[in-house]
This record gives C-alpha cells, sequence and structure tokens, in this order.
C-alpha cells in the first residue's frame, strides 16, 4: 500500500503530462496481449504434424485428418487447406494460390503492430513536451521583485524529470514487445514457407508417379 501511494505521489508530481503517456502504456499491454493470444491460438502448429509433413512420404488424407483436429482459425491449417484443395492443380497454381495465402497471413498476423511502434516513437515525445512544460513552470517563478519560491522550482523540475523518464521507460517496453513479435512473425512466415516448399515437394513427386 505505501509502495502504491509512492508512485501515485510520483506520478502526480510529473504533471498532466503524465496521463497521455500512460494511455499509450495501457494501449501498448492491451496490444501485447492480444498478440500473445493470436501467436499461441492460431500459429502454432502440432509437433506431429510438423513431423508428418517432414517425412515427404504421408498420406494427404492423413494429413487432412490430423488438420480436422486444429481450430479454424489456425493459420497453418488455413495454409496447408488451400494446398491440399489445388493439390491435382499444375505446381505453379498451388505456388501462387500458397503465396497469396501466405500474403494474408502476414497481414493478419501484423495486424496492429504498427501501433506499437508508434508507441514506441510517441511515448518519449510526449515526455519531451512535459519536460518542456515543466521547465517553463520552473523559470516563470523567477520574478522581477527578486522572490523565488523553491517549491515551484522544485516542482517544475520534478515535472520535467519524472515525464521524461516515464516516456522513456514505456517506449522502452513497447520497443522489446514490438521487436518480440516482429521477430516471432518473421518466425513464423519463415516456418509457413519452409511446409509449403516441404508440401508443394510433394505435390511434384505425386504428378511424376506414373
Amino acid at each position: 500500500m505505501q509502495a502504491y501511494h509512492a508512485i501515485s505521489e510520483v506520478l502526480r508530481a510529473g504533471g498532466s503530462w503524465v496521463y497521455p503517456i500512460l494511455a499509450l502504456a495501457a494501449l501498448a499491454a492491451f496490444l501485447a496481449v492480444d498478440k500473445t493470444i493470436v501467436f499461441w491460438r492460431y500459429a502454432r502448429l502440432p509437433a506431429d504434424i510438423l513431423q508428418l509433413v517432414e517425412t515427404y512420404g504421408f498420406a494427404w488424407e492423413e494429413l487432412e485428418e490430423k488438420l480436422s483436429g486444429l481450430s479454424e482459425g489456425n493459420y497453418f491449417k488455413r495454409f496447408f487447406r488451400i494446398i491440399i484443395e489445388n493439390r491435382d492443380k499444375p505446381a505453379w497454381w498451388v505456388e501462387s494460390r500458397a503465396a497469396d495465402e501466405a500474403t494474408l497471413i502476414e497481414k493478419s498476423l501484423a495486424k496492429r503492430l504498427w501501433l506499437i511502434e508508434t508507441v514506441v516513437t510517441a511515448a518519449p515525445l510526449i515526455g519531451l513536451l512535459g519536460t518542456i512544460s515543466g521547465m517553463i513552470g520552473s523559470f516563470r517563478v523567477f520574478g522581477g521583485n527578486g522572490q523565488i519560491d523553491p517549491s515551484a522550482v522544485t516542482g517544475g523540475v520534478a515535472e520535467a524529470l519524472i515525464s521524461t523518464a516515464l516516456g522513456i521507460f514505456v517506449a522502452l517496453l513497447a520497443l522489446f514487445t514490438f521487436n518480440y513479435y516482429s521477430a516471432l512473425l518473421t518466425s513464423v512466415l519463415d516456418e509457413v514457407e519452409r511446409l509449403g516448399t516441404r508440401l508443394n515437394d510433394h505435390i511434384r513427386l505425386d504428378q511424376e508417379k506414373p
């Protein structure tokens, strides 16, 4: 309780610019939770399906049976189904449809990531505005009568430092979050492309059989 009270006092000393920074922090946290759910529920491939695809010589019916156990929103299931449904077509056709689906998957997984990147840029800039506002408030106390209120000076300096520090802190957290999910997105897309190549190779082998 004392820690909460201390934090509350510090944030209050940061002035009004603290609130938009906290709003950006809340936005980044919401987006991080959203991305965690999406990647956890829809961008994972069970080990048994991965192992099956890696064998090359699997039966298409067996793959379809295993895919039926995945949720309809699973991106790997969506991608594999496009290839399975078009496996009787020429290889170039299958590759084109698979590439289109991979592009849609990328757009879906990258959705709203730009907002986290925006927080990275906006939070320290708002903190800088708080710095300027706090310093202006400090300089205003220097009047022509020679009397200066020390508490007013320190209050302005506190506002400047707290808003700047909070803005940088939120930006760093958002930066780590953005980089993590960007790397995870790249990893998923690389796996989609790699497994798509495996399936296309299987199709070519089937088509070359007498």
